[in-house]
């Protein structure tokens, strides 16, 4: 956090300090439970819970302010009409007081949060950078992360969700970001934006709110993404393996666009891509690149990861050899295990929409081999109406790819089993009701050599399952090609 007195947050956010005047020089939080010796709580109301009854926790965890809605007994607090445009507020003062401080979006319906990963891993090679913890890219998680900025802070890394139009106009209008990344439009939240056209809407205010002089990273590859308008005065790089504008640019304005591209892709037994990167188009200089985490799909990710890092001063080679080291931080994302007796397990149960299964489903292929593979899949949430027909599509694809085993966990994911049961063997699709019935039949089939994929929307909960897989499995640890386990995110009292 940059160091700030009570008084000048008051300033800053409109708000009334009760109480002794201190310096806030600790971390910024919205659980009690991450307070430390400096720290500001912030204190919000959701439909849970009220944070201002844990302000005395704060307290008692070292915590010198407090911002609240009202005046409390525990902690001096600066007093405002509504917390969380006053959290806003507070993050855009943070980003102004750090002079140079480069700010980057990123936005998608799949792949934000590896490509954050990549990004703070590579960039940190440049200087010293932020980004969020886990998947905090909402209007609490954003600010959050941004009063992690020091003075001598770099680049600032801001993956941004949106569930809605708006979203994203709220996030930059605090953030002010000066590079935006839209890696790709997807079919994930669909039943709540009500159509593809409308979550390209959506994304595209990330590029929208770029300054003259800023960047637009676009992933050529993805018609809406390559057709989102870019502001005047505004660069734009395409990214891609295509034919499409990652190769030709922008015939409109060729003058300020520019190509990050892929070639020669290839993916080994164990799930790693490796291709050529070059920058400025086809003819451009190449290097060779072996990415460090799992699937063919993070080739478009580690592309935009390589145009951002190519914008702030960063050399192709030294971009490359980054990329090539770089893991992810972040849980339940492409995670490998190796088990102790043989079974390999691949948790990327975190998110899951058509594309990402998609994803998920050919890089498990790609690994299996001689060896038997399993698709354990759960719901993919948010899609709307279209949602048994997608689930469907996506067991028919599981049978296409030649997947061994396919097990649906869940109501939601009957179709899947349906889709994959309707071709021929060798696939066997079954059905089970829950979690723990899905675990009982891999504890008593498994059997050494087998891998198995398990994949799901969050809040379907096969994350919990890949890690009981793992735990049961003896002591078998982490492949080095996946997720270092990150330390526990910061949570909200509010929400949680």
């Amino acid at each position: 956090m940059i160091p700030l007195t009570l008084t000048r947050i008051a300033d800053v956010v409109g708000g009334r300090l009760h109480g002794a005047d201190a310096l806030v020089d600790g971390p910024v939080v919205t659980d009690s439970r991450e307070a430390g010796p400096g720290s500001l709580y912030v204190a919000r109301v959701g439909e849970r819970a009220d944070g201002h009854d844990f302000a005395a926790a704060a307290a008692a965890a070292g915590a010198v302010g407090a911002l609240t809605t009202r005046p409390l007994p525990d902690l001096p607090c600066v007093v405002v009409d509504d917390v969380q445009e006053a959290f806003a507020a507070l993050a855009s003062e943070v980003i102004a007081c750090v002079p140079g401080l480069t700010v980057v979006g990123v936005t998608g319906s799949s792949g934000k949060t590896t490509t954050k990963d990549l990004l703070a891993a590579v960039l940190a090679r440049h200087g010293e950078t932020v980004a969020n913890v886990g998947s905090l890219n909402s209007e609490v998680g954003v600010p959050l992360t941004v009063c992690r900025v020091t003075p001598t802070t770099r680049v600032l890394v801001l993956e941004m969700g949106a569930r809605g139009l708006g979203h994203l106009t709220y996030l930059t209008d605090m953030t002010h970001p000066r590079i935006g990344v839209v890696l790709n439009v997807g079919s994930a939240h669909v039943g709540e934006f009500g159509s593809r056209d409308n979550i390209a809407r959506a994304k595209g205010e990330l590029v929208a709110a770029l300054p003259a002089g800023g960047l637009a990273v676009l992933n050529g590859d993805d018609p809406l993404v390559a057709a989102m308008p870019v502001p005047d005065g505004v660069r734009t790089v395409f990214t891609g393996r295509g034919s499409g504008p990652a190769e030709g640019g922008d015939e409109a304005n060729p003058d300020r666009s520019g190509r990050v591209t892929a070639a020669d892709v290839r993916v080994d037994d164990l799930g790693a891509a490796s291709f050529t990167l070059r920058a400025g188009g086809p003819d451009g200089t190449g290097v060779p690149v072996t990415l460090g985490v799992l699937g063919e799909h993070q080739v478009d990710n580690a592309l935009a990861v390589a145009a951002v890092a190519l914008e702030v001063g960063m050399a192709l080679p030294d971009v490359a050899a980054a990329l090539g080291q770089a893991r992810l931080a972040s849980r339940w994302r492409m995670e490998r295990h190796e088990r102790a007796d043989g079974v390999s397990v691949v948790n990327d149960a975190y998110n899951a929409n058509p594309e990402s299964m998609a994803g998920a489903l050919r890089t498990l292929a790609r690994m299996g081999g001689a060896r038997r593979t399993w698709a354990v899949l759960g719901a993919m949430l948010e899609l709307g109406p279209s949602g048994p027909d997608l689930h469907r599509e996506i067991g028919s694809l599981a049978h296409d790819l030649g997947i061994d085993e396919v097990l649906a966990v869940g109501a939601d994911a009957r179709p899947v089993q349906d889709g994959a049961a309707a071709g021929r063997t060798p696939t066997r699709a079954r059905w089970v009701r829950d979690t723990q019935e899905a675990y009982a039949v891999l504890e008593d089939e498994l059997r050494a050599g087998d891998v198995v994929l398990v994949k799901s929307s969050r809040d379907a909960g096969l994350r919990d399952l890949g890690d009981r897989l793992v735990e049961s499995g003896g002591r078998g640890g982490r492949d080095d090609r996946t997720a270092r386990p990150a330390g526990r995110a910061a949570q909200d009292e509010v929400a949680s």
